[in-house]
Order: structure tokens, then C-alpha cells, then sequence
């Protein structure tokens, strides 16, 4: 009996490593692609909403991060909290409250294959990165 306590338990944390392995890497890809999408582009102040108007995305870079493109100009939305069903080849699904995408405005996300959205998340402050002038 104790010899197939101590093989679960091995089994569990054979897992866990393999979890963690799994996150650091994709943790390292988050930041890879992020920093591709961003380039040599500066951050600038940011701000509450931007106009949803000729704006490609969001591309999804990892659980807490989103890009949208306006033109030149990136905005990264670092969310309020961790979105966990944020992944990439998810569908993003925002509740615009006006005619601005905003601070706090909700969304939920749809798996691939799914039909039920995952529950609520929020956005965060969106700042702008555009490239260096005179570059």
C-alpha cells in the first residue's frame, strides 16, 4: 500500500514539473512575440479607452497581455487580473459600454471547438507605442 502512496505522489509531482516546464516556456514565447510585436516602438502615457475604429485585433501575447494595432501604433492593455482562458487561437469577446473600447470593459473568451464563453474578464489601461521620431 505504501509503495503505490509513494508512486502517486511521484506521479503528481512528475506532473507539476511538467506544468511548470509547460509555463516557462510559454511564458518565454509570451515575451518573445511581445517583443517582436513591439520592436523598437516607446511607450507612451497611458490612457483609459481608444477608438475601436480601424483597429486590428486583439492579438493575444498571454494571460494578462493584449495588442491591438491602430496604423503604426500598438496598444498594449495589460488586464486588470489574469484572464486564465486567455490563449493563444481563442476568440475575444468584448461588452463595449459606448462607442470607446475602455478601462473595464468586460469580455469573455470562446475556446475553439466550444460554445459556452469562459466567465468575465477586464481590460486594462491601454499605452500606446509608436515608433521613435527622426529613426
Amino acid at each position: 500500500m505504501r509503495i503505490a502512496i509513494i508512486t502517486l505522489g511521484a506521479l503528481a509531482l512528475a506532473g507539476c514539473a511538467q506544468n511548470a516546464e509547460y509555463q516557462a516556456q510559454r511564458d518565454a514565447q509570451a515575451r518573445r512575440e511581445l517583443a517582436s510585436a513591439l520592436g523598437d516602438r516607446v511607450p507612451g502615457k497611458p490612457q483609459d479607452c481608444i477608438s475601436p475604429g480601424y483597429t486590428d485585433g486583439p492579438q493575444i501575447i498571454d494571460t494578462r497581455t493584449l495588442l491591438y494595432r491602430q496604423g503604426a501604433r500598438l496598444y498594449r492593455n495589460t488586464l486588470a487580473a489574469e484572464c486564465p482562458s486567455l490563449a493563444p487561437l481563442t476568440t475575444v469577446i468584448v461588452e463595449m459600454r459606448g462607442s470607446q473600447l475602455c478601462r473595464n470593459d468586460q469580455f469573455r473568451v470562446l475556446t475553439p471547438g466550444t460554445t459556452i464563453p469562459s466567465g468575465y474578464c477586464r481590460l486594462g489601461n491601454f499605452t500606446p507605442y509608436t515608433r521613435p521620431k527622426g529613426g
